[in-house]
C-alpha cells in the first residue's frame, strides 16, 4: 500500500516544475490526480508559461504509474474554470482528499519601478489565486467527511527579504497567515493546512534570464552558472538550487498519515537559507 493509496489530490500549476513533481510523487504512492494549469500568457511574467504539451507530459507520467488523472486547463484567477475542473475530477474519482495550491509566478522588479500590472498580477495569482483554489475545492473534502490535507506553496521569500521581490514576498507572506486561519476554521473537519517554504528550486520559474539578472545584477548577461555562483552564497548547505522532488517529499509527508497531527505550520525547505 502506498502512503496515499486510494486518495485523490487536486494540484494547481501541475504542468511542470514542482506541481508536476508533486503529481508524480503522490501517484507513486497511490493517489489519483486532478491537475490544472494555464497555457495563457501573463504579460508581466518575463518567461514562457506552461504549454498544453507540458500538461500532457504530466498526464503521461501519472498514467505510466497506473494511476488515473483528470487534467484541465484553468487559470487560478478564474474561479469558474477551477470549479469545473474540480467537479469533473470528483465526479470521475468519487472523492477529494488533498489540495496542493502550488501555482505561482515570478516577476522580479524594484518596488518603486514595477508597474501596477506587475503588482496586481502577482497578488491575483500568488495570493488571491490560492484563496480561489481552496474556496472551490475544500468543500469537496468537507463533504467527504473523511478529513484531508491542504499544502500551500509559499516561499523562503515569505520569511527572508531580498531586494526586487516586494510583490512576491508580500503575496507569499500573506499565504502564511491565511493558512493559519484556515487551519483553525477547518480543524473541526479534520482538515490540516500547512505552508511549505522552499529556497530556490530548479524549475522554469527560476531557470530564466530574469532570475539570473536578479541574482547577478553586476553582469549584463548572466548565465545559469553565474546564477548558481550567487545562489550558493544564500544557502548554507552546498547547493545552488533544490530539485522539485526535494519539495515533493515534504509535501508527501504533510499529506500522508506521517503528518496527521501537523497543521498551521510553516515547513521550511531552504538548505539553511535562513541561517
Amino acid at each position: 500500500m502506498g502512503r496515499v493509496e486510494g486518495k485523490v489530490a487536486f494540484i494547481t500549476g501541475a504542468a511542470r516544475g514542482q506541481g508536476r513533481s508533486h503529481a508524480v510523487r503522490l501517484a507513486e504512492e497511490g493517489a489519483d490526480i486532478i491537475a490544472v494549469d494555464t497555457t495563457g500568457k501573463v504579460d508581466s511574467v518575463p518567461y514562457p508559461l506552461a504549454t498544453a504539451e507540458d500538461l500532457a507530459e504530466t498526464v503521461r507520467l501519472v498514467e505510466a504509474l497506473d494511476r488515473r488523472i483528470v487534467a484541465r486547463e484553468a487559470d487560478v484567477r478564474d474561479s469558474t474554470a477551477l470549479a469545473a475542473a474540480v467537479e469533473e475530477g470528483v465526479a470521475e474519482f468519487g472523492r477529494l482528499d488533498i489540495v496542493l495550491a502550488n501555482a505561482g509566478i515570478s516577476s522580479p522588479a524594484s518596488t518603486l519601478e514595477m508597474s501596477e500590472d506587475t503588482w496586481q498580477d502577482m497578488i491575483d495569482i500568488n495570493l488571491t489565486g490560492v484563496w480561489k483554489t481552496l474556496k472551490v475545492s475544500v468543500p469537496h473534502i468537507i463533504a467527504g467527511g473523511r478529513g484531508g490535507a491542504v499544502v500551500i506553496t509559499s516561499s523562503l521569500a515569505a520569511l527572508y527579504a531580498n531586494p526586487n521581490t516586494a510583490h512576491y514576498s508580500a503575496a507569499k507572506a500573506g499565504l502564511v497567515q491565511m493558512a493559519k486561519v484556515m487551519a483553525k476554521e477547518w480543524a473541526e473537519h479534520s482538515i490540516r493546512v500547512n505552508t511549505v517554504h522552499p529556497t530556490t528550486v530548479a524549475t522554469e520559474m527560476i531557470l530564466n534570464d530574469a532570475t539570473y539578472k536578479l541574482f547577478r545584477p553586476d553582469l549584463e548577461h548572466p548565465t545559469r552558472a553565474d546564477f548558481e555562483e550567487a545562489a550558493l552564497t544564500l544557502n548554507r548547505l552546498p547547493v545552488a538550487a533544490l530539485e522539485p522532488r526535494d519539495i515533493s517529499e515534504t509535501v508527501l509527508h504533510l499529506v500522508a498519515d506521517s503528518g496527521r497531527y501537523i497543521t498551521g505550520t510553516t515547513q521550511v525547505v531552504d538548505a539553511g537559507g535562513q541561517l
